[in-house]
């Protein structure tokens, strides 16, 4: 037994991981020395475990939010008018349906990572499956969004020559729209069973192709923002096409059994799920897109519009590396949760959330000292380099802000808290941080400034919450009994079962 040791290091081994409890005499220091060492390996191993899913998750949403940045870049040198329609374009109407289907994906995390906590492997297939068929049937009704762009635009005042090029744009990313159906379930069926380096190589070789697609469709063919298009709609559908092949080819026998008739039972459980990760995730996405539409209304809107979407382009790229950090923390938290691990699960979120802050901080600094500098990339215009250098503070502080919040997210989604946090996300944004964004900008006349200040108190606001759930979560009590806020892992038994297919069980 570990309590007839003479090391004052008892080591409880559970599920392959090392929990730790220090039996220290008062003032005995060599004790110390040693907890300290087993504390820093503990800390070491379990950022192993992060960084194995959150780097691949990191570089992979870096490659293809990237496409974006660089069909941007270029679009940003062929005028003021188009770099404003491919943004409305692109932070609007697109990232409005990006980030539902980013949170309904994320589903997937919850039960995908529990399955895979539990062994029961074949399922991750079956639930990718259903995934794809509720994505299907959402994107199918979301696409008036697309084809009656420019009336809709115009009805939240934006300009008729910025609204009518948008919804020209618009139509020819329809076939976007549908390649994240697909895209988002896979990548999460990789993640969630730690195969992340296949996500990354594919979105790297996509990257890379794009770069030159870009210059061969924007400039050399003069396709223009058309030619844009194009090449982010091929940017995103090769990837998928790559995931989908990989999976369906024998590499994954495990975890994929071919196509089931079973993935069409139970559907409307899967759909109130995944509708709730939509809604969380998709209230944090859209947050900052009413950030863009309320800029349009503005004077100078065109001049407004552009210097925002520069910074919302940065705060997206950057955005990739906390997105990271919350993929993993779902991952962990579900697989510990599944295993009946409480502790681990708490030690997995304390140090992703310490990792992602410090990264969030140096890219805080990074952006203040080169606020002249980094526009640059996009345009040449020395009014949007002025403009975008004025917002560089609140850029700052709202990429440090969101290093920190998307992990909190990570551990709702790994638990299955996310209707709660649906409804924090309301509260926190939409009656706090919105009104008050636009009390600063109409009232006190201070524009872009008020309006995303207003918004950053409603993300700190959101943050806090958050920080307190997670802090007043009792771990040990979540793994065993069921409560309001408690993520269980009885609860990740319960949902195996019940979307297992009979036959399988």
């Amino acid at each position: 037994m570990a309590d007839s040791l003479q090391d004052p290091l008892i080591h409880d081994k559970q599920n392959g991981d090392e929990e730790i409890s220090c039996n220290l005499q008062e003032g005995d220091e060599s004790g110390s020395v040693v907890c300290s060492r087993y504390l820093g390996r503990r800390i070491a191993n379990e950022s192993k475990k992060i960084w194995a899913i959150a780097g691949p998750a990191i570089f992979s949403r870096m490659a293809l939010y990237g496409t974006s940045i660089v069909s941007q870049a270029f679009v940003g040198h062929l005028g003021e008018l188009e770099l404003a329609a491919f943004a409305i374009a692109t932070t609007v109407i697109v990232g409005f349906n990006f980030g539902l289907f980013l949170g309904m994906a994320s589903a997937l995390e919850t039960i995908c990572g529990q399955a895979f906590g539990v062994r029961q492997y074949h399922l991750l297939g079956l639930y990718m499956q259903r995934a794809w068929i509720v994505l299907f049937g959402v994107a199918i009704l979301l696409l008036p969004m697309y084809i009656f762009a420019t009336p809709i635009l115009k009805i939240l005042g934006q300009s008729d020559e910025i609204a009518e090029l948008t919804g020209k744009l618009s139509i020819w990313l329809i076939p976007l729209h549908f390649a994240y159906v697909f895209y988002f379930p896979a990548q999460r069926f990789f993640q969630t069973q730690l195969k992340n380096m296949v996500i990354a190589w594919i979105s790297a070789a996509s990257f890379v192709l794009h770069v030159f697609l870009s210059w061969l469709f924007i400039f050399k063919l003069e396709m223009g923002l058309i030619g844009s298009a194009i090449t982010l709609n091929l940017a995103w559908w090769m990837p998928t096409f790559g995931l989908i092949l990989y999976a369906t080819c024998g590499v994954c026998p495990r975890t994929w059994t071919g196509l089931s008739r079973d993935a069409f039972s139970d559907l409307w459980a899967f759909f109130k799920l995944s509708a709730a990760s939509g809604v969380m995730l998709c209230l944090e996405s859209w947050y900052y897109r009413i950030l863009v539409l309320l800029t349009g209304n503005l004077p100078d809107s065109k001049v407004a519009i552009d210097s925002l979407s520069i910074c919302m382009s940065i705060n997206g790229f950057e955005m990739m590396i906390p997105l990271g950090f919350f993929a993993a923390t779902g991952v962990r938290v579900a697989n510990e949760l599944g295993a009946g691990n409480g502790k681990g699960a708490k030690f997995a979120v304390i140090v992703s959330a310490i990792t992602s802050t410090m990264i969030g901080l140096v890219f805080c600094l990074l952006i203040i000292l080169l606020r002249g500098e980094f526009p640059l990339i996009f345009t040449s215009s020395t009014i949007i380099i002025d403009a975008v250098s004025k917002l560089s503070l609140l850029l700052g502080f709202t990429v440090l802000l969101n290093s920190i919040q998307p992990v909190l997210s990570g551990v709702a989604v790994g638990s299955g808290w996310q209707s709660y946090v649906a409804y924090i996300n309301i509260g926190c944004y939409y009656v706090i941080g919105v009104p008050f964004g636009v009390m600063l900008c109409w009232m006190f006349k201070l524009g872009v400034l008020g309006i995303w200040t207003g918004m950053i108190c409603g993300t700190a606001v959101q943050t806090i919450v958050l920080a307190f759930i997670v802090y007043r979560c009792d771990w040990d009590k979540a793994v065993n009994a069921k409560s309001q806020f408690h993520c269980l892992a009885a609860e990740a038994m319960d949902r195996v079962n019940k979307w297992s297919p009979e036959d399988s069980s």
